[in-house]
């Protein structure tokens, strides 16, 4: 997803607004409907969090492979998805690939599903919560 495609005209942050402040033109839905989808898979969603909460930032391949029962080409096509959205990128140091988070993606996903700060909840949407 590029800076561009998440851009308001007019704002100098690098973000849309909220889901909750204005609708996503086209473009945007589509390119976050990549993101949400490889979210979507429970071993993608696995792989993000083991990476994402690794001690020192980043993970070996070979550290995440045996925690599935999946073979190690379906792992790496499951992280090469997880890049390709933007998640998480890697850097291969000998035999060895190691993969951390892009922080920027997630913070974004945060901003975009965020309720705007001191607007309280319609009261159909608070009876959806309880």
């Amino acid at each position: 997803m590029s800076k561009q495609e998440l851009e308001v005209p007019g704002r100098t942050e690098a973000c849309c607004p909220g889901l909750l402040a204005a609708p996503l033109d086209e473009d945007q839905a589509v390119e976050l409907a990549k993101v949400f989808k490889a979210l979507g898979d429970p071993v993608r969603l696995r792989l993000l969090s083991m990476i994402a909460s690794r001690a020192g930032g980043e993970v070996c391949v070979c550290d995440l492979t045996p925690a599935f029962d999946l073979s190690q080409p379906t792992i790496s096509h499951h992280l090469k998805l997880l890049r390709q959205a933007g998640l998480i990128d890697c850097e291969r140091r000998g035999t060895w690939v190691y993969y951390w988070l892009l922080p920027r993606m997630t913070d974004r996903l945060a901003g975009i599903l965020a309720r705007p700060a001191g607007q309280p909840l319609t009261e159909t949407a608070a009876g959806a919560t309880s």
